[in-house]
């Protein structure tokens, strides 16, 4: 085994497992991956793709779970260690709550910081709370709390054992859209205010674009793809390709705000684009989602287009849709990429093929929240 100054900081889980998930379906989890010490990595993949399973190999509550687990440079699991789920610094938020129904919100928190190994600290607590959003229910019963109340208390609770690592399990799953439009904004806040790895499985592409810095792929047991969230998501051959959700993600900067059209500029690596202005946001930096679909091609640039955005680029790839009729095409815009969803009649039309330098006329785009 490395020595532990040897090990390099960041999560490397090698995992195996397999086991019968009822008398006709057999499973198998085999993951390698190296995934960032810090920020979020998001774990995504349909139902059954095997976000669980690995979450709780590594919270060490799969006991027959084979391979390496290193956290941030602490081993947890190796061929010859095991380190118990107890003594694992990490925290679990469940897609229930799970609080201890007889306390209130402030007893449930109490408990966390009396089962941490770390002396209690005032000003974690006040700063967990804060962010958290939940002062004005410290002293209710979970009964009386909602939904998305609840799981903002469990997360407190969790963040509260100071744990090395923060595993989240599809904590928006059970709640309805209204409940899980009010955490979003409560998560973006635990992301930019703690300095802990988070991992965060979700199936649901909106969570993963809006929270997630990295990604993890998964379909039938198996890591697909892994990388940084901006570029594993512009690539064309991904399972995610198959969805109408499929689309790009850019990291921009404000540069302009136009009060009289109410629409703020924002610059990338590989151009400008003009998007509604995000009122009450004074913010810097936006995250922009462009989905496939939103994008259209032409061989030569037209000024007399409703369009406002219109960027050069060269196509890289071309890959077949899951509908036959389709096509989808990533397009490099500078140090960026774009997707774009066409017909495989206008591919055809327009000779569309690798190498060729195409304007890319951008018909809506969205700040990512």
């Amino acid at each position: 085994m490395a020595n532990k100054g040897e090990i390099d900081k960041g999560i490397q889980a090698r995992l195996q497992l397999s086991y019968e998930r009822s008398t006709k379906n057999h499973f198998e989890l085999e993951v390698d991956i190296d995934i960032p010490g810090q920020g979020v990595t998001a774990i995504f993949g349909e139902s059954g793709s095997g976000k669980t399973s690995l979450l709780r190999c590594i919270a060490g509550l799969e006991n027959e779970v084979a391979g390496s687990l290193c956290v941030n440079g602490e081993m947890w699991q190796d061929v010859n260690l095991w380190v118990p789920t107890h003594k694992r610094s990490l925290g679990y938020v469940f897609q229930e709550a799970y609080l201890f129904a007889h306390l209130s919100a402030l007893g449930n928190l109490r408990y966390a910081i009396k089962r941490s190994n770390q002396p209690a600290n005032t000003e974690l607590f006040e700063q967990v709370v804060n962010v958290m959003g939940i002062e004005g229910i410290l002293s209710q019963l979970t009964a009386q709390l909602s939904g998305g109340e609840r799981q903002r208390v469990a997360i407190a609770r969790a963040l509260l054992s100071q744990p090395k690592l923060l595993l989240m399990d599809e904590p928006l799953a059970s709640l309805d859209t209204p409940r899980k439009l009010e955490i979003l904004p409560y998560l973006e806040r635990l992301r930019n205010s703690f300095n802990i790895p988070i991992v965060y499985v979700s199936h649901a592409v909106d969570e993963i674009v809006r929270l997630a810095d990295h990604a993890v792929i998964m379909q039938q047991g198996k890591v697909t793809a892994q990388g940084d969230i901006t570029q594993l998501f512009s690539i064309a051959d991904l399972p995610l390709g198959v969805s109408n959700e499929v689309g790009a993600i850019l990291e921009c900067q404000v540069v302009e705000r136009d009060t009289k059209w109410h629409l703020m500029r924002v610059a990338f690596d590989g151009g400008e684009l003009w998007l509604p202005n995000v009122e009450g946001s004074h913010n810097t930096s936006q995250r922009v989602r462009v989905l496939a679909s939103d994008v259209s091609l032409t061989l030569t640039p037209h000024s007399d287009s409703s369009i406002l955005n219109v960027l050069s680029g060269q196509i890289v790839e071309v890959v077949n849709d899951q509908d036959p009729a389709m096509a989808l095409i990533r397009l490099k815009v500078g140090g960026s990429y774009l997707l774009a969803r066409l017909t495989q009649k206008s591919l055809h039309n327009l000779n569309l093929v690798n190498g060729k330098s195409i304007w890319i006329q951008i018909k809506s785009a969205a700040i990512v929240r």
